[in-house]
C-alpha cells in the first residue's frame, strides 16, 4: 500500500449478549473492515458471548477511514446470519497518534470519547498512552439487531520510515 503511516492493531476481545440466530447458541465470528481491507476472526462455536482475543492488523494510509465491524453466525448449509454491525470513527485516535504523545506515563488519559448519536460507543472510551504507543479500549453497541456489544482494543504500531500524516 502506498503512503502507509503505520499499523492499527485491532484486538477483537469479545462479543457480549449477542442476538440469537439459531435454535441453539450461535457460532459467531467478527469481520473488521477499514477501507478496502477486510479481516475476520475465527469462529467461536456455541456462544452468544464469544471470547476471540484476536489481533487484526490494518495498514493505515487514510486516517479518516472508519473501522467497521460486522458480527455473523456461521451456518453450514445456508448463508451466514448477520448478528449486528457497528462503526468506529478513529480520527480522534489518529489525532492523538499525530501529536506524538506516546512517551507519556503508562495509562495517561489523552482524551475521552463519549457515546453519542454520531457513534456506536456503548460507554466512555479513553485514548491512553501504553508502553510507548497510543491505545484505546472500546465497547461498541451493535446496530440493526436486538442486542449485543463488541469489545475492541486499538493499538498504534509505528512503521519505520513511514511518512508523516
Amino acid at each position: 500500500m502506498e503512503n502507509v503511516t503505520g499499523l492499527l492493531r485491532v484486538r477483537v476481545v469479545r462479543g457480549v449478549n449477542l442476538a440469537k440466530r439459531d435454535a441453539g447458541d450461535s457460532d459467531a465470528y467478527a469481520v473488521v473492515l477499514m477501507g478496502d481491507q477486510k479481516l475476520k476472526t475465527n469462529v467461536k462455536k456455541n456462544s452468544l458471548n464469544p471470547e476471540w482475543n484476536e489481533d487484526l492488523n490494518f495498514c493505515v494510509s487514510d486516517p479518516t477511514q472508519p473501522l467497521k465491524i460486522e458480527i455473523y453466525d456461521k451456518d453450514t448449509l445456508t448463508q451466514d446470519d448477520k448478528m449486528g454491525d457497528a462503526e468506529l470513527d478513529i480520527q480522534q485516535f489518529m489525532e492523538a497518534v499525530k501529536m506524538g504523545l506516546a512517551d507519556l506515563p503508562n495509562g495517561f488519559v489523552i482524551e475521552t470519547m463519549r457515546p453519542g448519536q454520531q457513534n456506536c460507543l456503548a460507554g466512555d472510551s479513553t485514548i491512553t498512552s501504553k508502553d510507548g504507543t497510543i491505545a484505546q479500549d472500546v465497547v461498541l453497541q451493535l446496530r440493526n439487531v436486538e442486542s449485543g456489544k463488541v469489545e475492541l482494543q486499538l493499538l498504534w504500531l509505528s512503521v519505520p520510515c513511514a511518512p508523516d500524516f
